[in-house]
């Protein structure tokens, strides 16, 4: 069968050379349908083949794979329907390694369409005589119009390569032959290949073509070889940037290790790559050029990120470190460092002035004082803004030193002059403060100077925000008084339950005999914080059977609540749930919190008032003393952080009537009145500022046309004329605008979206901004208001880890470039917020030898 198949493939290659012979109709060449004895088969491309999956072979894995990639590949052509003349050239396409290299030295020798022309047959008697030899002895053949001379060995004898013996003539007019009736070439799977080579020898002429070694070069990790292309030369490709070069033998690998070490896409977090094996075999570390400059900027990088101290760059530890990654460190000392950190602060400091510049709408502004380690006091001033991409974004704009006094002059003494250093007095929109009494001063001066220069929004009416933290602290606060013993001996159970190991062993026995879950864990509170507070009872009640079990049994502790101080206690925390949750949302700073004030202030004050009426008289009481306070802060809602719920799709102005209706009742027009009233004054000065600044951009671009139309203006038309035709411009205008709607009246009119939708406000401000563009201006510096002064406070978190008890010696403008630096470095990579785990991060660990280690 195999002698028969190869006859075959030669005789249609002696048939193209006598045209006149019988190989065919009309010398169409392509295979006929031999089943049907009519028409012609689909053709089979390469791409179907390959989509076909087929299995690869790299003449490793002996005999029983060989014998399965013949019937994998042969299923795949009799799927395919593949020509007899192709079989040979896809099925090169799934060489892999060392049946690669030796297919590449057969490509060398007979070309690459002769090599494709030798037959599928013939092609696997070769790889069996390669991978297999015994199972076939030499066979040479050829037709009977070429000589041939056939070959037999007995199977005991180990077989030599294939030999084909033919005059040099005759086997110049096969491979012209063959070459027609190969078809043309096509591009080859970059798959790792290697080939079985040959011996030919043509009488008259003595060829010897050698087998291709392995290449055991460590660039080939990083390269893949090609099979051989239509100019008969190798090629490798880059595994990373699949950039191609010639890697025959004679030519090395020069280009190839060259081509490793600036590869662009190269990752230098692969140690493979560094290893790359110099002159004489010797492994050593390879990498970019080392770059002083970039080397310190990273070092000052890790020294603001990470709070480490300048000495850090003089560690006996850390040098070695460096010299080990690169023998041209220069290290350098402590002042340097210090130096490149304050280099680095200004770098950041005139980038962050332009993107303020740049930025188009207004600046919100939070400012705290901080006494640090040393009671030295310092002011924090954070801006708060939406960028083009309507991305909120918070920045420290300064941390200084603040000498006393405290007093509201200084504070505007030392934020104007900040403004001004910063380029942003004529771009503020609001300043949110805590309720100091050195505040109100402040506010009132500083609110007074920018309206004499005209930089605020509705003459300053809506610059002063209140932090509705601190509010909500003061209001929980009066109310947490009335219960305060009971808190006190909660307070002191923990304290108590805490103090040595074998009471917290005890305790952890009672919370087992009770059948409570051990791990819920039990919190000590920060007085100072409500919070904390609530999350404390949290604990104590889930615990409470736990406690009265431990004061049967341990006559030690005093300190357990009596029924009704848990009762009260009980009452007090689902009371005071609504409040902790309106205070997590309020101390966020990633997100948009101005449309969120109205709809949970309200709440806060709903659920006060509905306490008010109870009949329960302790609830009553406290519910009132908090309403005072409430009231004092709080008597009339912020109108502006009203106007962001009417900017929120969900709310609108509809959901501000239903509130106030819910609230005051009848007298609830005058309110949503005033609301709407200041809501369309403040749309109007966007609106005016907008048409301002579009006839300035047209002036600006018109100076061609001006020329025109201005001239002619002057030489044809007398004064009168032109007062009148003025008059006219006024009257057409302000007539137009009136007959048709605002972008905001649209907005209004348009139906609401689903009130429990998870809508992010910034982005649909976003979607909507071409739609509705002096709106969109308008709900930009809105919705960029802070609620509360967390950003601040967030900042003196950092600086209580900057100035510590073994850094307080620190210079103020040191202080300063760290947590400023910090803050514009890594503010996309993650703010440092006050989180409730760090104020409540005392947990309780109790350590029980029987069962591990277990939280209480």
């Amino acid at each position: 069968m195999f002698q028969a198949a190869v006859t075959t493939v030669v005789a249609a290659a002696m048939s193209q050379m006598n045209p006149g012979g019988s190989g065919g109709q009309g010398g169409d060449m392509h295979p006929q349908n031999h089943e049907g004895g009519q028409g012609h088969q689909k053709k089979c491309s390469d791409k179907d083949f390959m989509n076909s999956k087929p299995t690869s072979f790299d003449g490793t894995r002996g005999v029983i794979a060989l014998t399965q990639w013949f019937e994998k590949i042969e299923s795949i052509f009799e799927i395919c329907s593949c020509f007899e003349v192709n079989k040979v050239k896809f099925a090169a396409c799934t060489f892999a390694n060392r049946t690669l290299t030796c297919w590449n030295g057969r490509v060398k020798s007979l070309t690459l369409p002769v090599a494709n022309a030798m037959g599928w047959e013939r092609l696997k008697e070769i790889m069996l005589a390669e991978y297999y030899p015994r199972f076939l002895s030499v066979i040479s053949f050829c037709p009977d119009n070429i000589e041939p001379v056939i070959c037999f060995c007995p199977d005991n004898i180990e077989p030599a390569e294939p030999v084909v013996v033919m005059k040099k003539a005759k086997l110049d007019s096969t491979i012209e032959a063959a070459v027609v009736v190969a078809p043309h070439d096509v591009d080859l799977e970059e798959d790792d290949i290697d080939v079985v080579d040959v011996d030919v020898k043509i009488e008259g002429e003595e060829v010897h073509v050698k087998s291709e070694r392995e290449r055991w070069s460590k660039v080939w990790k990083f390269f893949e070889r090609l099979p051989i292309g239509n100019d008969g030369r190798e090629r490798a490709k880059c595994k990373r940037c699949s950039k191609r070069y010639i890697c025959e033998t004679k030519n090395g690998t020069g280009s190839l290790r060259g081509h490793i070490k600036k590869c662009p896409r190269r990752d230098n977090g692969d140690i493979a790559q560094l290893l790359i094996s110099k002159s004489g075999g010797s492994m050593s570390m390879n990498s970019t050029v080392f770059k002083p400059e970039k080397f310190r900027e990273l070092v000052s990088e890790a020294i603001v990120k990470h709070d480490l101290p300048f000495k850090f760059v003089e560690y006996e530890g850390i040098r070695e470190v460096f010299w080990y990654l690169n023998e041209n460190v220069v290290t350098y000392t402590r002042n340097t460092a210090n130096s490149d950190v304050v280099s680095l602060f200004n770098r950041e400091k005139i980038r962050l002035k332009k993107l303020l510049e740049l930025n188009q709408g207004r600046i919100s502004l939070t400012s705290d004082l901080w006494s640090s380690i040393n009671t030295d006091g310092f002011l924090c001033v954070t801006c708060h803004f939406i960028d083009e991409e309507w991305k909120l974004q918070k920045r420290i704009l300064s941390f200084q030193y603040m000498p006393p006094p405290h007093s509201g002059v200084c504070l505007t003494e030392t934020i104007s002059t900040l403004l001004t250093d910063w380029g942003i007095d004529k771009k503020l929109f609001t300043i949110t403060l805590d309720n100091a009494s050195s505040n109100d001063t402040f506010v009132n001066l500083l609110k007074g100077q920018l309206c004499n220069e005209g930089a605020l929004r509705s003459n300053g009416d809506y610059f002063h925000i209140r932090c509705c933290a601190h509010v909500l602290n003061l209001v929980v606060q009066d109310g947490l008084k009335a219960i305060d013993e009971g808190i006190v001996k909660i307070r002191e159970s923990i304290k108590y339950v805490k103090g040595s190991q074998a009471r917290r062993k005890k305790f952890i026995d009672c919370v087992k005999y009770v059948n409570l879950n051990p791990k819920t864990g039990l919190r000590q509170d920060v007085p100072t914080r409500w919070n904390a507070t609530y999350l404390m009872i949290e604990s104590a009640l889930f615990y409470r059977r736990a406690f009265f079990h431990l004061a049967l049994g341990d006559s030690n502790y005093l300190d357990c609540p009596t029924h009704d101080e848990w009762g009260k206690l009980e009452k007090i925390f689902r009371f005071l749930e609504v409040f902790y949750e309106v205070t997590c949302i309020f101390s966020g700073n990633k997100y948009s919190t101005a449309n969120l004030y109205f709809p949970f202030v309200s709440m806060v004050e709903k659920t006060l008032k509905e306490e008010m009426l109870s009949s329960d008289k302790f609830m009553k009481e406290m519910a009132s003393k908090m309403y005072e306070k409430f009231s004092k802060y709080w008597s009339e809602y912020s109108v502006i952080l009203a106007m962001a719920a009417v900017l929120d799709p969900r709310y609108k102005i509809q959901y501000v009537e239903f509130i106030y209706k819910k609230l005051y009742g009848s007298k609830s027009f005058e309110h949503i009145d005033r609301v709407r009233e200041r809501l369309f004054d403040l749309f109007k000065e966007y609106v005016l500022d907008s048409h301002v600044s579009c006839k300035s951009s047209t002036i600006s671009r018109g100076d061609s046309r001006k020329v025109v139309h201005v001239k002619k203006s002057d030489t044809v038309f007398s004064k009168s004329t032109r007062e009148m035709l003025k008059e006219f411009t006024t009257y057409e205008s302000t007539e137009f605008v009136l007959s048709q709607k605002s972008q905001l009246e649209m907005y209004l009119d348009e139906p609401r979206s689903d009130i429990d939708e998870d809508l992010d406000i910034l982005s649909f401000w976003k979607a909507h901004q071409y739609r509705y563009p002096e709106l969109a201006c308008m709900a930009r510096d809105i919705l960029s208001i802070p609620v509360s002064t967390v950003a601040s406070e967030s900042a003196f978190s950092n600086g209580g880890r900057v100035l510590n008890q073994y850094r307080s010696s620190l210079k103020h403008d040191i202080v300063e470039a760290i947590i400023c630096t910090k803050d514009w470095l890594f503010a996309t990579k993650g703010d440092e917020e006050l989180s409730l785990e760090e104020l409540t991060d005392d947990v309780m660990q109790m350590d029980n030898k029987d069962t591990k280690v277990e939280d209480v």
